[in-house]
């Protein structure tokens, strides 16, 4: 199945790469819009609607978003591994199994890796974006990104041990934001009509594309961490109700 994916359309694994081949890859949106541009508008799709179902319903299926997201990772992977012995659909689907298989029965450690990870990208994106702003776009500070991206690292990934449920909601809004976002605007740069304008602006800053990927990432964590507050005070509510009826 992953051959039949990749070979109706072979440049989404080299697109995915190239864009997350940085860890600050959203601060440099001049890179990042031509990579977007040649994304096909089926997989610019794809993206947009996993990106949002995990942004806004993560936490009910984060057992599911964690194993596709770590066969993903296992994926682009082992196809750029693979590209060294020109065998990189084979590597690929045997990284992809592997990972997917390995983080099943180790889930809170796939968690706390993968918002680790997580983590690492907003942290590596805000230092380099913040640092462009504060010294008008020389990148004198934003060339330390590697120094945001430890703390993000570090942050989310002992969060996940302290604060599971909370680490699961930031983690899923997180990883939903940034492909929903990735997505839409592949796909905006589709249209003729759009793509000019959608590219002006992106490109006018760095701190542009973070911010359109924080705004839904917080968003996506409100809803989330109140409907499943409420959903757990309800619970309790009834089971304080069927005792009191006892």
């Amino acid at each position: 199945m992953l051959y039949t994916i990749a070979r109706a359309n072979p440049s989404v694994f080299d697109s995915v790469i190239q864009i997350f081949s940085r860890l600050d890859t959203l601060a440099h949106p001049e890179n990042l819009v031509e990579t977007l541009r040649a994304m096909s508008a089926v997989w610019a799709v794809i993206f947009l609607t996993a990106g949002l179902i995990c942004l806004f319903q993560g936490y009910k299926i984060y057992k599911t978003v964690t194993v596709v997201l770590a066969l993903a990772i296992g994926a682009f992977v082992g196809y750029y591994l693979g590209k060294k012995i020109h065998a990189e659909y084979m590597v690929a689907g045997s990284m992809s199994l592997l990972m997917a298989v390995v983080c099943f029965p180790l889930m809170k450690y796939a968690v706390s890796v993968l918002g680790g990870l997580s983590g690492a990208f907003m942290g590596a994106n805000a230092w380099s974006a913040l640092g462009r702003l504060s010294d008008n776009g020389n990148g004198a500070v934003a060339q330390y990104y590697w120094v945001g991206a430890l703390v993000g690292l570090l942050f989310f990934g002992m969060l996940a041990f302290i604060l599971f449920k909370i680490a699961v909601v930031m983690l899923t809004s997180v990883s939903g934001s940034t492909i929903a976002v990735l997505g839409g605007v592949a796909l905006l740069l589709q249209i003729d009509m759009f793509a000019p304008v959608i590219s002006r602006h992106i490109s006018a800053h760095a701190a542009v594309l973070p911010m359109l990927v924080l705004v839904p990432a917080l968003i996506g964590f409100i809803l989330q961490e109140f409907e499943n507050t409420g959903a757990v005070a309800t619970s309790a509510g009834k089971s304080s109700g069927s005792k009191a009826g006892a």
